[in-house]
C-alpha cells in the first residue's frame, strides 16, 4: 500500500506525464492547422522578380512563425492559469511561515553570540558550496564545448532576449537585504529582508523574558497553522503540475529537444555530478545520510522540478528537514538564507550559459577572463532570489560586461524552461544538504523520525 505522501508523488508524475501528452498534442494540432500565406500572393506581389520573390518568402516566414508562436502562447496561457494559481497559493504561506519559524528559532537560542556563530558557520558553507557549482559549470562547458559542438541559428543583432541586465551594486544589494518596512517586504515575499528583521524580533522577544512569551506562543502557533495550510495548498500540486507541463508543451513543443540535446545534456550531466558526487561527498564525510536525506525531501524536489520553481518547495522542505532530525533553529535559520545565498544550480548555470553563448559566437574567453567572471559572481549573485528570472538577469549582465553579444540569451529562451527544472530541483537538493551541515557542525546527531 502507497502511503499518502507517495500517492501524491505518484499523482504528481502522472500529472507531468499526462501534461505532457496533452501539450504535445496540442502543440501538434496547432503546427499543422496554422495560417499559410498563398506562394501565388508572393509571385503576383513580385511579378516575376526572383529577388523580390526571395525578400518577401523570408518576411512570409517570420509572420508565420510570429502567428503560429502568438497561438500556441494564447492556448498555453489557459493551462498556465492552474501553475499561477498554485505558485501563488505557495507564495502567500511563504513570508509567514518564515517569519514564524525563525522568529521561533531564533528566540529558542536566546542571543546574538550563538546566532552569529551559526550564521558563520552557514556563510561559510555557503561560499564554499557557490564556488564549487561555479567552478563545475566552468569546467563543464569547457570539457565538453556545447556551444561549438550543436549548430544553432545565431540571432539577429537587432534581436531583443527582454532580460535587461541588472548589475548588482553595493546600493541594490544593501536596499534588497535591509527592509525598510516589514509589512512591504512580506507582501513582496522578499526572503533576505524578512529574516533580518526576524533576528532582531525573535533576540528582542528572547531578551525580555516572561513578556516576550506570549509572542513566542502566537509565532509558535502561527508556524503550526502555516504547516497545516501548506498541507491542504500541496493538495494542489497535481493540478499545478499539469498546468506548468502543458503550457511549457504548447509552446515549445518536444521537438525542439532534438536541436539543444546536446546542450541539455551537458547541463543536466553537470546538476547530477554537483549531486550525487560533490553533495555526496560533502555528506559522506560528514557522517550524513545522503540517501536517506534525499528519501526526506523527494516530494518538494519532485515539485520544484515539475513547476520550475525552488520557491514552490519551501514550505515543505522545512518541514521535511525537520522530520529528518534537524532542529528548527538550524532549519529556520539556514533554509530561508540559502533561497538567497545558496542557489547552486542557478549559480552553476550562471558560468555554464555565459561560456556557452560566447563559444557559440566563437569568442575565445581566456581562463583569466573566467576566473574573473566567477569571483565576481560569487558576490553578484547573492539576494538575487526575489528578481523574476534572476540567473537570466545576471548572465545579462556577464555578457555585457565580456562584450559578448546581449542577443545571445535567445539561444538559451527556446529550452530555458526545461534547464529551470533541473535548477530548481538542484537548489532544493543544495539547501537541504546545507542545513544538514550546519545542523552537524553544531553537534546535532540528525536522528530521522520514522514517518517520512
Amino acid at each position: 500500500m502507497f502511503s499518502k505522501k507517495n500517492r501524491l508523488i505518484s499523482i504528481i508524475i502522472i500529472s507531468m506525464i499526462l501534461g505532457s501528452i496533452i501539450g504535445y498534442g496540442i502543440n501538434k494540432s496547432l503546427t499543422e492547422n496554422s495560417p499559410k500565406i498563398e506562394q501565388s500572393y508572393l509571385k503576383q506581389l513580385s511579378k516575376g522578380n526572383s529577388e523580390v520573390e526571395k525578400k518577401l518568402d523570408k518576411i512570409k516566414t517570420n509572420i508565420e512563425k510570429d502567428k503560429l508562436k502568438q497561438a500556441k502562447k494564447k492556448v498555453a496561457s489557459n493551462f498556465s492559469i492552474l501553475s499561477d494559481i498554485f505558485l501563488r497559493l505557495i507564495k502567500m504561506i511563504i513570508a509567514p511561515l518564515v517569519l514564524s519559524i525563525l522568529v521561533m528559532g531564533v528566540a529558542k537560542v536566546g542571543d546574538f553570540k550563538t546566532v552569529g556563530r551559526i550564521g558563520t558557520k552557514t556563510i561559510i558553507y555557503f561560499t564554499f558550496a557557490t564556488l564549487l557549482a561555479l567552478s563545475l559549470g566552468l569546467i563543464i562547458v569547457n570539457i565538453f564545448e556545447p556551444g561549438h559542438r550543436i549548430s544553432l541559428e545565431l540571432p539577429d543583432t537587432t534581436a531583443n532576449s527582454g532580460i535587461k541586465a541588472n548589475a548588482q551594486d553595493a546600493a541594490n544589494f544593501v536596499a534588497h537585504v535591509f527592509p525598510d518596512s516589514i509589512i512591504r517586504v512580506m507582501a513582496e515575499n522578499e526572503i533576505l529582508p524578512i529574516v533580518i528583521f526576524a533576528l532582531f524580533f525573535g533576540i528582542a522577544a528572547a531578551s525580555i523574558g516572561e513578556l516576550g512569551k506570549p509572542m513566542i506562543r502566537a509565532m509558535d502557533s502561527l508556524s503550526h497553522i502555516m504547516f497545516k495550510v501548506t498541507n491542504f495548498v500541496m493538495n494542489f500540486a497535481p493540478i499545478g503540475v499539469f498546468g506548468a507541463i502543458t503550457a511549457v508543451v504548447i509552446q515549445q513543443g518536444l521537438d525542439v529537444l532534438s536541436g539543444y540535446i546536446y546542450l541539455i545534456a551537458c547541463f543536466f550531466g553537470g546538476l547530477l555530478f554537483f549531486v550525487f558526487v560533490i553533495l555526496f561527498g560533502i555528506c559522506f564525510i560528514l557522517r550524513i545520510n545522503f540517501f536517506s536525506l534525499l528519501s526526506h525531501v523527494k516530494e518538494p524536489l519532485l515539485l520544484a522540478f515539475s513547476t520550475a520553481s525552488s520557491e514552490s518547495a519551501m514550505p515543505k522542505t522545512i518541514e521535511q528537514l525537520e522530520k529528518f532530525g534537524i532542529s528548527n533553529r538550524i532549519v529556520s535559520f539556514v533554509l530561508p538564507l540559502g533561497y538567497s545565498f545558496n542557489l547552486d544550480g542557478s549559480i552553476m548555470y550562471m558560468t555554464f550559459a555565459t561560456v556557452f553563448i560566447a563559444q557559440a559566437y566563437g569568442i575565445d574567453m581566456s581562463m583569466g577572463d573566467q576566473i574573473q567572471m566567477m569571483i565576481i559572481l560569487l558576490i553578484t549573485s547573492k539576494g538575487m532570489a526575489g528578481v523574476p528570472r534572476a540567473s537570466l538577469v545576471v548572465i545579462a549582465g556577464m555578457l555585457n560586461m565580456f562584450h559578448i553579444p546581449g542577443e545571445g540569451l535567445l539561444l538559451l529562451l527556446a529550452v530555458d524552461q526545461i534547464l529551470d527544472m533541473g535548477r530548481s530541483a538542484t537548489n532544493v537538493i543544495g539547501n537541504a544538504v546545507a542545513s544538514a551541515v550546519v545542523a552537524k557542525w553544531e553537534g546535532e546527531q540528525l536522528r530521522p523520525k520514522m514517518n517520512i
